[in-house]
């Protein structure tokens, strides 16, 4: 690499980290805590990836959506999931017009049409309806009788649902839970954030979010930070590294921990593997590095695979989480040392 490439790959890197922490830092005006959840979020969307996020009602799941696309200057749009949605109150549909005496069908965008979709409680929604968000969540295109409708970049989706209430609810099949780059979990906060949420949201104080890009210039900025995350490199050991986790989380891989060929009927699909380099690669952007490392590794692993293990009846009898059983996976590879 010459001097002036390396001096241009030091800039881009100091312009990914600036954006990334203005981004975060707008977020936390609004949002008390949460950082972890903040920081997965961005990144998922630096990767091209789509996040699940799990957690009770009233934690502000919402906002932290709505805030970040304010925040990066995105459209966005919410969709409320019930059982009676169909998957034309999602991606559109035709509808007759007049015009100047003739009658002719033109298409009515959706919802999903925008740059920041919450899909809140998705699982709510029957099958049916579930599907429909799932061309678009890997192709970034829907198909209306035939008609195929590109999604402009970035997309970005973002569902929610409630873990402790289960009736009327239907769990989201697994080819759709592989779709999702993260699978987040929000925790209730603690006494001293719940002090200062009391302190933000019960008084005349209002807090503003101003966008860190230039209005319009958003999608670009933000593509053309995307493309730098895969020109981050990835060593040979590093990603046998994450080859070797892929095979101990499989029940039927040559690696298999003893605990995942317990309690495990299947493992992670190829875009595990995939969903931990990129992460990786933002990890070590953040922190300056034009190459990953083990660590930045280890810090996506939980949130990106634990949505992707499925569980057999003995795990769910026993109350073995895919945590716990990832946790132990960590624990047994022998990671090569620095």
């Amino acid at each position: 690499m010459g001097a002036a490439a390396e001096t241009n790959a030091h800039q881009m890197v100091a312009e990914f980290r600036e954006v990334f922490q203005r981004a975060e830092n707008e977020v936390g005006r609004v949002i008390v805590g949460h950082k972890a959840v903040v920081r997965k979020v961005l990144t998922a969307l630096f990767c091209g990836g789509h996040v699940l996020i799990e957690g009770v009602p009233g934690l502000g799941k919402t906002l932290m959506v709505k805030t970040s696309a304010e925040a990066l200057g995105l459209s966005f749009k919410r969709i409320q999931f019930t059982p009676d949605l169909m998957p034309s109150d999602i991606i559109g549909t035709q509808i007759l017009t007049e015009t100047e005496g003739r009658r002719e069908f033109q298409f009515k965008p959706g919802p999903v049409f925008a740059h920041m979709v919450l899909g809140d409680e998705i699982n709510r929604a029957t099958p049916k309806t579930q599907s429909a968000v799932l061309e678009a969540m890997e192709e970034h295109q829907v198909t209306v009788f035939g008609v195929t409708y590109p999604l402009q970049p970035p997309f970005f989706v973002l569902a929610t649902q409630n873990p402790i209430e289960l009736e009327g609810t239907y769990p989201l099949p697994e080819a759709q839970m592989d779709r999702f780059l993260f699978k987040v979990v929000i925790n209730s906060p603690q006494p001293d954030e719940l002090r200062e949420i009391l302190n933000r949201t019960t008084t005349a104080t209002t807090y503003q979010v101003e966008p860190i890009f230039v209005p319009g210039t958003a999608p670009d900025h933000i593509e053309r930070l995307k493309m730098l995350v895969r020109e981050v490199m990835v060593a040979e050991p590093v990603e046998r590294y994450v080859i070797g986790i892929i095979s101990a989380c499989t029940p039927s891989g040559p690696g298999a921990t003893p605990e995942v060929s317990q309690y495990l009927r299947f493992g992670p699909s190829p875009r595990g593997a995939q969903a931990l380099i990129l992460c990786a690669k933002v990890s070590a952007l953040l922190d300056g590095r034009v190459s990953i490392g083990y660590e930045d590794v280890d810090d996506a692993i939980v949130p990106c695979l634990r949505h992707r293990l499925l569980r057999n009846f003995q795990a769910e009898a026993e109350n073995v989480t895919t945590e716990s059983l990832l946790e132990q996976v960590i624990k047994r590879l022998k990671r090569p040392r620095k």
